[in-house]
C-alpha cells in the first residue's frame, strides 16, 4: 500500500493579507529600518487605524446582506463635528454631546432603512443621497465653520489615554470587532443576514423577514459609524471633511477582507486584517517617498483589485467551477426595491 506524502497547505487563498504584511515588514524594514522597524510606527499605525476598522466594519454590517450604506462618511463626520460643537459652542457636557451625537447618527440609519425598505429606493442611491443631505445639516449647524475642539482633558482622554503605549481607542476598536463577529457569526440576525445575501429571494421564501433585518443592518451601520465619529474626535479635534476621505478606505477593507480567513464571504477579522495590511503597506511607502497622495492611490486599486476577484469568482461560480461567492453577489444581487445594485463591479 502505497502512502501518499502530505503536502504542505500555505493557505495562500486565505491568508494572503498575512503573507502579505509580512513582505512589507521585511521589504521596508530592510529599506528604512530606522524609521519603519521602531515602536513609533508601530503605535501611530496601530492608533490611526481605528477610525478605519470602526467604519469598516459599519460598511461590513449592510455589505453582509447585499446592501451599500455611501452614507457612513457623511455620519461619522457629522457625529464627530457635531460632539465638540454642542461641547465649545453651547457647553453641553460630555455625556449628553456624545448622546446627542450618536442619535444623531441613529436617526440617519433609521431614515436609510425605511427609504431602501418601505420606498423601495436601491441602496446605493438612498444612501449616498442620505449622506448629501447629512453633510449639508452639518453645514447648516455648524454655519460651515470648522468649531473648536473642546479643551476638557476628560473629552480627549476618551481616546487618547495611553494604555500599553497604545491610545486606549485600539482597545475599543478590537472590542467592537469582538462584538461585530459575533453578533454576525453567533446570533440568528447575523445568520439571516449573510443567508439574505446569498440568496435573498430564497431567504424570504424560508421565512426570513428580510426587509427587517436589512433595515436593522442599516441602523447598525449608522450606529458604528456615530460611535467612530466620537473617538475620532476626541483624539483629533473635529474636521469638517474628514469622513468623505475615510468612505474609500472602509470599503477597499471590507472587500479585500472578503478574500481573507474566508474567502467570498464578508467577514470581520479578514476585515481588520486587510485595514492593517493596507496601513503596513502605505505607511512603509510614505516614509521611503514622503508622498502622502499614496494613501488614496493604494486603497484605490485595493478596491478596484478585490471586487474583480470577487466578480471574477462569481463568474466561475456561475460556471459551476465554485460554490457561489456572497462578496460578488451582494455586488450583483436586486435590492428589496426589486431593482440590481447597478453592477459596479464592472
Amino acid at each position: 500500500m502505497r502512502i501518499k506524502a502530505p503536502r504542505l497547505r500555505l493557505g495562500l487563498d486565505r491568508y494572503s493579507g498575512l503573507y502579505l504584511a509580512a513582505l512589507f515588514i521585511v521589504v521596508f524594514g530592510i529599506w528604512t529600518p530606522h524609521l519603519f522597524l521602531s515602536l513609533a510606527t508601530l503605535h501611530i499605525v496601530a492608533d490611526q487605524q481605528t477610525t478605519v476598522v470602526m467604519l469598516g466594519l459599519a460598511v461590513l454590517i449592510p455589505l453582509v446582506s447585499g446592501t451599500f450604506d455611501l452614507s457612513v462618511g457623511s455620519v461619522v463626520n457629522l457625529s464627530a463635528v457635531e460632539a465638540a460643537w454642542l461641547q465649545s459652542a453651547h457647553q453641553w457636557n460630555i455625556a449628553a454631546a456624545i448622546a446627542v451625537s450618536v442619535g444623531s447618527a441613529l436617526l440617519v440609519g433609521i431614515v436609510n432603512g425605511f427609504l431602501v425598505v418601505k420606498v423601495g429606493v436601491n441602496s446605493f442611491i438612498a444612501t449616498l443621497g442620505m449622506g448629501t443631505v447629512v453633510t449639508a445639516v452639518q453645514e447648516i449647524i455648524t454655519g460651515n465653520s470648522q468649531p473648536l475642539a473642546p479643551t476638557s482633558t476628560a473629552w480627549s482622554n476618551i481616546a487618547v489615554l495611553p494604555l500599553g503605549g497604545f491610545q486606549v481607542v485600539v482597545i475599543y476598536a478590537l472590542v467592537l470587532a469582538l462584538l461585530s463577529w459575533w453578533f454576525l457569526d453567533h446570533t440568528p440576525p447575523g445568520r439571516y443576514l449573510y443567508a439574505i445575501g446569498a440568496n435573498r429571494e430564497a431567504s424570504r421564501l424560508a421565512g426570513v423577514l428580510v426587509d427587517r433585518w436589512i433595515w436593522l443592518s442599516l441602523i447598525l451601520s449608522a450606529l458604528v459609524s456615530g460611535v467612530a465619529g466620537i473617538f475620532y474626535s476626541a483624539a483629533n479635534g473635529p474636521s469638517l471633511t474628514f469622513g468623505a476621505s475615510l468612505l474609500l478606505p472602509a470599503f477597499a477593507a471590507a472587500f479585500l477582507g472578503s478574500t481573507q480567513l474566508r474567502p467570498g464571504r464578508f467577514n470581520v477579522w479578514g476585515t481588520v486584517i486587510a485595514v492593517y495590511v493596507l496601513a503596513i503597506g502605505v505607511k512603509g511607502l510614505q516614509l521611503i517617498t514622503g508622498q502622502q497622495w499614496l494613501n488614496d492611490m493604494f486603497n484605490g486599486i485595493t478596491l478596484i483589485a478585490a471586487v474583480s476577484f470577487a466578480v471574477w469568482r462569481q463568474r466561475r461560480a456561475s460556471a459551476g467551477d465554485l460554490e457561489a461567492d456572497p462578496a460578488a453577489e451582494s455586488l450583483l444581487a436586486p435590492d428589496p426595491s426589486g431593482e440590481e445594485v447597478g453592477r459596479v463591479a464592472g
